[in-house]
């Protein structure tokens, strides 16, 4: 029973109900398979008859579905019948009770039937990992009604027919697979797989400084062992990679904690990860240069708007007769003294800037720039 109640409605309360029936009356399904005639054939018997039900509800001929995992399936009750597979291959048999006078249904069971002349054992799994390596173990076999596992490195064995198994150490391992089948003319498989368990490398780093200094970069420094390659996590979308344990640097943009990583790579692909969280102060400002002097010698070629505490930007930069030259919302993105590709002559130039900073303030500037050649 549930009783609702609301006092702003005209009914005010309102109940539903709902029974519920306790029984006792499971039935439990139960399968055999077996393998009929010789082993080239793939005929095979589907024994029901374990199957049990309350003795005041037998089955009826309609109790069971039998679904043979290719496709066929049958209405039987508790009987021996007989399917043939067109061709080798791994069935998923199902016995399903779908009768509704039994508590319990609908209840499946399920077996696994490798239908194959000749059991083959086959392992499938990556030839390789890093320590720890936690080997996700497929079995590809052909056949096959029960299987034994050796992992090669003295733990005890595994009778399922997919595994998992974790390897601690560091080393190469001779993983054994055999396979058992009594419906298959050779009746046994075995088959061996290398497995080489790598070692990772180890990251460490160091930052500098902390606390931090106001409107100045942020120092890593890379001490990592066993590692060529390193990525760089600043904690705020930005990255790098290097491949080089040198020391990087990095300006923040808010004052605020930064969530930062390093993940080093060896030769073998194996990687490690280490996090700090560190912290920035930025006290917000900004500039634009008066003149740049774009003349292709690499010094102050590109004119950017400057500053710490930038969240967004608008700048548009036009020439003495009101063309707009450029205009750009990133700060990364600067003026190169060009217009659709051909250079512009040296004079004045006039900008505006829309400038939003982290801490909520709001600029709008005009000003000139002088370009010198």
């Amino acid at each position: 029973m549930r009783i609702a109640i609301d006092s702003s409605s005209c009914n005010i309360m309102d109940t539903s109900y709902a029974n519920i029936s306790i029984r006792t009356d499971e039935a439990y399904p139960a399968l055999k398979i077996s393998k009929i005639d010789t082993c080239t054939l793939f005929r095979y018997s589907f024994d029901n008859t374990a199957s049990t039900a309350p003795a005041a509800k037998p089955f009826t001929a309609s109790s069971f579905t039998l679904d043979f995992g290719d496709g066929n399936q049958i209405k039987e009750a508790t009987q021996v019948v007989t399917h043939s597979y067109s061709a080798p291959g791994i069935y998923n048999v199902m016995l399903i009770l779908t009768d509704p006078n039994y508590c319990n249904a609908p209840d499946t069971i399920r077996q696994q039937l490798r239908v194959a002349e000749l059991v083959t054992a086959k392992i499938v799994t990556p030839a390789s990992g890093c320590a720890p390596y936690m080997a996700v173990l497929t079995n590809g076999s052909s056949g096959g009604q029960s299987f034994t596992w050796d992992f090669g490195d003295k733990s005890p064995l595994s009778h399922a027919s997919d595994t998992v198994h974790l390897y601690k150490d560091t080393g190469t391992f001779t993983l054994t697979l055999i396979a058992y089948d009594t419906f298959t003319c050779n009746k046994r498989d075995t088959t061996h797989f290398i497995i080489k368990v790598n070692p990772k490398p180890t990251t460490i780093y160091n930052v500098s400084p902390q606390p931090p200094i106001e409107n100045r970069p942020i120092y890593f420094y890379n001490s990592s062992v066993d590692a060529i390659s390193y990525k760089w996590i600043f904690g705020d979308g930005d990255s790098l990679l290097t491949t080089k344990d040198t020391v990087v640097n990095h300006l923040y943009n808010n004052t605020i904690y930064y969530h930062t990583g390093l993940i080093s790579y060896n030769g073998f692909g194996c990687s490690d990860t280490v996090w700090q969280d560190i912290k920035a102060l930025i006290n917000p400002l900004f500039d634009v240069p008066s003149a740049f002097t774009p003349n292709g010698n690499g010094v102050n070629d590109v004119l950017y708007v400057k500053g710490f505490g930038i969240t967004s930007i608008n700048w548009q930069i036009y020439n003495r007769w009101g063309v707009k030259m450029f205009e750009t919302e990133d700060l990364h993105t600067g003026w190169d003294g060009t217009y659709n590709g051909k250079l512009q002559p040296q004079e004045v130039y006039h900008y505006l800037l829309s400038i939003v900073m982290t801490d909520g303030k709001k600029i709008n500037k005009l000003g000139d720039i002088t370009l010198i050649r």
